[in-house]
């Protein structure tokens, strides 16, 4: 039985590897793509909405189909799904203006935001908060004034590296619940970021991508309510001035980058992206996909465990991986 809604959560809880499916430039979001996807292969599905269409009422309908065409080989009512939003963690101010993406995006019952382009930890403090709902308090600064107290006028932010209080509100529990298969009330407490909460369900992510997000990475990846981190050797190799994004091997630049991500997931215990990872773990999400392609399994058999040796950043278990750049090595569809 599936001790989470959030598939993703529940493995790297187990501190399994994860494997992801889907680009950057959007996803076929209508109802039959969600019936078709809601036996995919993957652990979680990206959706890219930073270059692909904002587009709320495909995404409600795909949502609807991953419903009706589960469950999930492994128990779950959905796969679990991750959007990328739009705006861009440059600073604090952009992500605020634009806190309507993710109460928009959370309100179509997904599982997981991933805020791209992150440069610095204001900007990250202010995508957890607008992911969460007041009520919740862990990682909130406690010396924040009480709600009563700010009825009456009191007012400060949080310090040092706490949050303050979660800015989304009441309203779209309505039609994300009806997807996680629990009611409004249960939604209202369990949509909030894993491992921050513990019995959280909501997965937070950010993408390092630009020579001030490694910049302040440390900072970055000390915010709490971050599930996972990943790089973006594109954009990074792009600031860079390499046209063609750089692979592995990376140029010596690209690699210092990547150590930094690593040792700061490392020390967060956050997971990390297949970027910053040792190619087993491209190989063995190659097989698993070759493998649900060519026979039905039981859910965990191939199911790979992250081996200590791949790479330092692996120690604690916790790995995310993609098959989208290695996509042509894959047996055909």
């Amino acid at each position: 039985m599936a001790s989470h809604i959030n598939r993703a959560i529940e493995l790297l809880q187990q501190d399994q590897a994860i494997y992801y499916t889907g680009g950057h430039s959007g996803h076929v979001l209508n109802y039959p793509q969600g019936r078709e996807d809601a036996h995919v292969w993957a652990d979680y599905i990206n959706v890219g909405m930073e270059h692909g269409a904002f587009d709320m009422a495909g995404l409600a309908e795909y949502m609807r189909g991953l419903v009706d065409g589960g469950p999930t080989r492994s128990g779950h009512r959905t796969p679990t799904v991750i959007v990328e939003a739009p705006v861009n963690g440059t600073d604090a101010a952009n992500v605020r203006f634009n806190a309507w993406q993710f109460r928009q995006i959370l309100g179509r019952g997904v599982h997981g935001v991933l805020l791209c382009q992150a440069e610095s930890a204001e900007a990250v403090r202010a995508f957890v908060e607008s992911c969460r709902y007041p009520h919740h308090s862990p990682g909130v600064d406690p010396a924040l004034p009480s709600p009563i107290e700010r009825m009456r006028g009191a007012g400060g932010a949080a310090s040092g590296s706490r949050l303050g209080i979660g800015t989304r509100g009441r309203g779209s529990e309505a039609t994300a619940a009806p997807v996680w298969g629990i009611s409004p009330e249960q939604y209202l407490e369990r949509c909030d970021p894993w491992p921050l909460n513990p019995k959280g369900e909501l997965l937070l992510g950010v993408k390092l991508e630009s020579p001030e997000g490694i910049a302040n990475c440390e900072s970055i990846l000390a915010v709490p309510g971050l599930g996972f981190a990943e790089l973006g050797p594109g954009d990074l190799g792009l600031a860079l001035g390499y046209v063609a994004v750089p692979r592995d091997p990376y140029p010596p630049e690209m690699k210092e980058a990547r150590g930094r991500v690593l040792a700061a997931c490392q020390k967060k215990t956050c997971a990390v992206s297949r970027n910053c990872l040792a190619g087993e773990h491209r190989r063995q999400a190659r097989r698993r996909r070759a493998c649900h392609r060519r026979t039905p399994r039981r859910d965990g058999e191939d199911r790979p465990r992250a081996p200590a040796a791949s790479y330092a950043g692996v120690a604690h278990g916790r790995s995310v991986a993609d098959d989208r750049h290695p996509r042509r090595e894959l047996p055909p569809e």
